[in-house]
């Protein structure tokens, strides 16, 4: 079965929570099923290298993971209006994958969480299609055709699904921001199984 990968770095728990509702948007369409990763953290310093397999959340992610998706919903908490620097240390290292063309063609989409309304949501959004377009990806978003992203007052863009977690670092989206996450996993699912034939 067609498989989109859902890839992500969380550290709080609310990217891994927008993950979750986007993989379950991807297999709202009949035929796609999600494929869940996520992008193992990086040290400022040497430290022990971390284990293969996290000790809970989802898998880390492999080359084999691109080449076999159809599709890419790829996730980052915001760090000062930009990706954290996990994800783009994983991106960093896809040279082999750029240049073989692995993600090509594939659609994408990007999701975030910040701990304020105006902590960059959008702009960590954007940035994050940039080395997808390099890619070749086709990229992704919200349409306004989705009624809750007018109405939504937390997370939700046109440039991806997003959350609010505030300062008490709530994980969890609220109803608004969880249905356009699916509302997007969904989208990203139906162009990829249309690309596909």
């Amino acid at each position: 079965m067609p498989e989109i990968l859902v890839l992500y770095y969380s550290r709080g728990g609310s990217v891994a929570r927008l993950a979750r509702q986007i993989a379950r948007g991807v297999e709202e369409v009949p035929g796609m099923q999600a494929r869940v990763r996520s992008v193992p953290p990086v040290a400022a310093v040497t430290q022990q290298a971390a284990p293969p397999v996290p000790e809970e959340g989802a898998p880390y992610v492999q080359a084999s993971d691109l080449v076999e998706c159809v599709g890419l919903a790829l996730g980052s908490p915001t760090r000062f209006g930009n990706m954290a620097a996990p994800v783009k240390h994983f991106l960093d290292g896809l040279g082999a994958e750029w240049a073989s063309g692995t993600l090509a063609g594939k659609p994408a989409a990007v999701f975030t969480s910040t701990a304020t309304q105006h902590g960059g949501q959008e702009s960590t959004l954007l940035t994050m299609h940039v080395p997808l377009l390099h890619h070749g990806c086709v990229i992704v978003g919200i349409p306004f055709t989705e009624p809750l992203l007018s109405s939504t007052r937390s997370g939700g863009t046109p440039y991806g699904a997003s959350h609010v977690a505030g300062t008490q670092d709530e994980p969890q989206p609220t109803d608004e921001e969880a249905a356009l996450a699916r509302a997007l996993g969904r989208r990203l699912a139906d162009i990829a199984a249309r690309l596909a034939g």
